[in-house]
């Protein structure tokens, strides 16, 4: 049996729902006592208890289960209206109802701490995995980089004139490359990190979209040789409210995800759509797509994809499912049936006419 709460009230309130809910109770039972013995009462109120046993604090319910003996005494337990008991078998009962309702509350209180200590413990050794996937998948994403940029730097010093103008040009290429992936692992790391601690608030202003993917795509050139992405630019396309940094970093890792992990050669497709109070983002390519049971996985924090194990960090695309969720919108994977993948990105904002943005007020 799971007791974790789903809701979580102040303790004041605690206390004065608990009294409540004991108190309607006892009402309704009061003016249902012709129908049923007073005993079976006793079990309707030992009832509510163990429910908020459940729902609550062990002193709020250690009140409840007190009020409770008391009104079940006061107004049911013949002579009523008093505290007085007339027989010893009710005396007896009223003990046992007593001595019931308070192991009923300590005991389904220990219950929830012996869960709260597993689930605690469920959850440190979870992270530990989760963190040592992450520490052993940096080492070789980081590693690779670093190698190029010191093995390029090491050429170009030990070379020096002997090497030609085209080598050259080579070995900057790659260190530019190196340094792109390096700041983009590290600009992952940063982001998980604003995610886990909350701190993320949208800063949002009019954009202009077009202008926002041409510059992502822009940012991917070294990556994306052996691909051809291609952005169906639509220059209707009115400027959104929405947070530029946010979308950017939704956008690029999914361009880069898709870069990374299909064959050369694959054609990868942006569309930007206006629909309602929403800004629709289409990314799909017409690679080897997703394995079906894994579809539901890959927004999870380090996960990768079995057969792709080797690369990347798995923090990219659950990266992008936090983003996009701080920011109100919705992101769901499809295969497509021609094959390959399409990202759809929901996020909701306001819109204005591209050549409107002087006549805004608000």
């Amino acid at each position: 049996m799971n007791f974790a709460n789903p809701f979580k009230f102040k303790i004041t309130h605690q206390y004065l729902i608990c009294v409540t809910l004991i108190v309607i109770t006892a009402v309704l039972s009061y003016f249902s006592v012709d129908f049923i013995d007073y005993r079976v009462v006793a079990l309707i109120l030992l009832l509510a208890v163990s429910m908020m046993a459940i729902l609550f604090d062990i002193f709020p319910v250690l009140v409840a289960a007190v009020l409770s003996a008391l009104i079940w005494n006061f107004f049911f337990i013949p002579p009523t209206l008093n505290f007085h008991i007339g027989t010893p078998e009710d005396v007896l009962l009223f003990l046992m109802y007593f001595v019931i309702a308070l192991i009923n509350a300590v005991f389904t209180h220990k219950i929830k701490q012996f869960e709260k200590r597993v689930r605690k413990e469920e959850e440190r050794e979870k992270t530990i995995v989760l963190y040592n996937t992450l520490l052993n998948s940096l080492s070789h994403e980081l590693k690779t980089p670093i190698s190029t940029i010191i093995g390029a730097i090491d050429t170009i010093k030990d070379g020096g004139s002997k090497l030609s103008d085209t080598n050259k040009e080579v070995l900057y290429s790659e260190i530019g490359i190196a340094g792109f992936r390096l700041n983009r692992h590290v600009e992952n790391l940063l982001n998980l990190g604003r995610l886990e601690a909350g701190i993320l608030k949208p800063k949002i202003d009019w954009c202009d979209v077009n202008e926002l993917i041409h510059g992502i795509i822009q940012d991917n050139k070294e990556a994306s040789v052996g691909h051809q992405v291609i952005f169906d630019q639509d220059e209707q396309l009115p400027l959104f409210k929405i947070d530029r940094g946010l979308v950017e970093q939704i956008l690029n890792n999914i361009l880069y995800n898709a870069l990374q992990h299909t064959p050369s050669g694959t054609e990868i497709n942006i569309k930007v759509r206006s629909r309602r109070d929403f800004c629709l983002f289409m990314i799909s390519d017409n690679g080897k797509g997703f394995p079906e049971e894994e579809k539901n996985k890959v927004f999870d924090k380090f996960y990768r994809i079995s057969k792709r194990a080797s690369s990347g960090t798995g923090l990219g695309l659950s990266i992008v499912k936090g983003f996009t969720e701080v920011l109100g919108g919705t992101i769901e994977l499809q295969n497509n049936k021609t094959g390959g993948a399409s990202f759809l990105i929901e996020i909701p904002a306001k819109t204005i006419p591209i050549n409107g943005l002087n006549h805004e007020h608000s």
